[in-house]
């Protein structure tokens, strides 16, 4: 599984974007709980899942700095 491409995720709404995020979030928590418990998992979908979540995040960032920007 490569690294998705940021402009693949520019057509979703905040609303996906957020769901998203959580989405992430819950995973990236499951892959470390696997981690710490030595259960089987692929160490990859850690930095993967990890990515994921800072290009979530940062396009949310992004689209609430342009709102802001039009209301001053």
């Amino acid at each position: 599984m490569a690294i998705s491409k940021f402009n693949l995720l520019n057509p979703l709404s905040n609303k996906e974007i957020a769901e998203a995020i959580s989405e992430a979030q819950k995973e990236l928590f499951s892959l470390r709980f696997k981690k710490a418990t030595r259960q089987a998992f692929k160490a990859n979908k850690i930095k993967l899942t990890k990515c994921r979540l800072a290009q979530l995040k940062t396009l949310l960032s992004l689209r609430v700095d342009s709102i802001e920007k039009v209301i001053q």
